[in-house]
């Protein structure tokens, strides 16, 4: 009996090791995965980030005028670092209390040449001109500072969870340049009779330096 019972056994075994031998055997590939393939030839809505980026730049003369510093938080990132003219840096926390004060006040600021560089769908530059009229910086401790004229400036923009985040940005005031008038060959001198040599006066002693004077900044 137990002898019919093993034979069953190894038999049924045989079979199913048998079966599992016909079956075709599972070929793996490198093919992409479908999603993967979705993934990475999804176009760019490169106009939809192009009309996103526009509004914030062109928001800027009202955030300005209405001292919205609510608006600034929202549109920097936490890390955002901001370069101004005079070469000094600011931060996110810093932009935001100084719109609220009023630090930069002006009777109009417009925005010009605005042209947005798509870089990929999570990174864009924007390049542009701040025109500003009877524009005063205005300091805590010091007299208000005439910084009217027009800026060039340098944005760059990063997607973070969704919302565009203004990482970096840079400005610099555009100068007029005038060129100088190239002076004409004066006529050449006549020599003048030798004359005799002046006896040799002692030199002065050296004057010191004065004190380094720190560059006033830029308006």
């Amino acid at each position: 009996m137990k002898r019919k019972g093993f034979m069953a056994v190894a038999s049924l075994t045989f079979s199913l090791l048998f079966l599992n031998g016909c079956e075709p055997a599972t070929i793996t590939t490198n093919a992409p995965d479908a999603n993967d393939a979705t993934v990475a030839t999804a176009p760019v809505d490169t106009a939809a980030i192009e009309s996103e980026l526009l509004r914030i730049e062109n928001d800027w003369p009202r955030v300005m005028k209405e001292k919205d510093g609510a608006a600034v938080r929202r549109v920097y990132a936490d890390d955002a670092v901001i370069v101004y003219p005079d070469g000094s840096t600011g931060t996110r926390e810093e932009d935001a209390k100084g719109t609220e004060n009023g630090m930069v006040t002006a009777d109009s600021a417009e925005m010009a040449d605005l042209k947005v560089n798509v870089v990929n769908k999570d990174t864009a530059i924007v390049t542009g001109r701040t025109i500003f009229k009877n524009a005063k910086l205005n300091p805590p401790d010091t007299k208000p500072i005439d910084i009217s004229g027009e800026y060039r400036f340098v944005d760059t923009f990063a997607r973070r969870n969704g919302q565009w985040k203004l990482v970096a940005g840079i400005s610099t005031k555009i100068q007029n340049m005038v060129p100088s008038a190239s002076p004409g060959a004066s006529p050449a001198a006549k020599p003048s009779p030798a004359a005799k040599a002046s006896p040799a006066t002692k030199s002065s002693p050296a004057m010191k330096d004065s004190p380094t004077m720190k560059a006033a900044p830029t308006p």
